[in-house]
């Protein structure tokens, strides 16, 4: 599938000129930063805890969607991924590609803004929290655009990349589908309504529709994989937390599933059309890209350097 890339023996990377240190190190100031305030979000350094903060409507058990405490460990791989890409896009490699400059500044972005998101928690400001969230994800998904359009100028970037932000935007999105529920509810919106779980139930599936949209879109599973972790964790919340219901708990394990077998399946046909029939994989993009209302995928200047598909 196109998580496992082919790597030619011939032509040399495409790489930009080198660049200057600027746009670098303030990339890498602000990937401190977001690690720093994540430390402050974890309830170190003074903080309180993301599940406690903000009335404690982002617990694990606050609301229909809120994923269970375990599924939180996916920070660290997340964390662990920008603090590699932080040290990459410093190197002489990174800052001569050219893919890694398309996207230093929506990674930059993405920093300040996850930075953000835990600050207003902190404040108790769930609305603006909602604003910010949605925001990250659109900067997120930028990337993901950007990364298919373009090619990367070794297998080491595009390890860094996919597994980073591929995986970050993948649990963002399961992320802000909890966040705004935990607003809502703040709010008073749907509090032990009868219709609250079949509403839960069709987000769930909107949040398969968006994982499978994006592998589709992709060729790449790392967004749905981080997608069907999140799903996994409401669904084992649903059936062993406190506030439980056995609608949305097995709902969300189908919903996982679903989206684990579906993007993969996905991966793997793109991945087999591309090399076999180039015309018909052709035809399946334009059909993507009329579902989701996407940005035309680019296919790389040239035939030259490292090629991921």
């Amino acid at each position: 599938m196109s998580s496992s890339p082919d790597y030619p023996s011939t032509s040399p990377p495409t790489r930009a000129p080198a660049v200057s240190w600027t746009l670098p190190v303030i990339t890498a100031i602000a990937l401190v930063l977001a690690i720093a305030v994540s430390f402050i979000g974890s309830g170190a350094l003074g903080g309180t805890p993301i599940q406690q903060a903000a009335g404690g409507y982002l617990g694990a058990d606050s609301t229909l969607l809120a994923p269970a405490g375990p599924a939180f460990s996916i920070w660290s791989v997340i964390y662990t991924g920008l603090a590699v890409y932080g040290i990459f896009q410093l190197t002489a490699a990174g800052r001569r590609s050219d893919w890694a400059a398309s996207l230093r500044v929506p990674a930059l972005l993405s920093a300040l803004l996850n930075a953000a998101w835990i600050t207003v928690v902190q404040l108790g400001l769930l609305g603006m929290s909602v604003a910010v969230i949605f925001i990250l994800v659109a900067y997120l998904a930028w990337m993901l655009t950007i990364m298919v359009s373009r090619t990367p100028s070794s297998r080491t970037e595009y390890w860094i990349m996919w597994l980073t932000f591929g995986i970050y935007l993948g649990w963002v999105c399961v992320a802000s589908i909890a966040n705004t529920s935990a607003w809502l509810l703040s709010l008073g919106f749907g509090e032990n309504a009868s219709w609250a779980p079949g509403l839960a139930v069709a987000l769930l599936a909107v949040a398969v529709a968006i994982g499978l949209g994006t592998s589709a879109y992709s060729g790449r599973i790392f967004t749905a994989l981080a997608m069907a972790w999140g799903l996994a964790w409401i669904g084992q919340s649903r059936l062993a937390g406190t506030n439980q219901s056995e609608l949305v708990g097995y709902a969300a394990l189908a919903c996982a599933a679903l989206l684990l077998l579906g993007s993969i399946a996905i991966a793997w046909r793109k991945r087999g059309c591309q090399r076999h029939e180039p015309g018909s994989c052709h035809r399946s993009k334009r059909i993507y890209r009329r579902t989701l209302g996407a940005a035309a995928v680019g296919q790389g200047a040239s035939g030259q350097g490292f090629h991921p598909r």
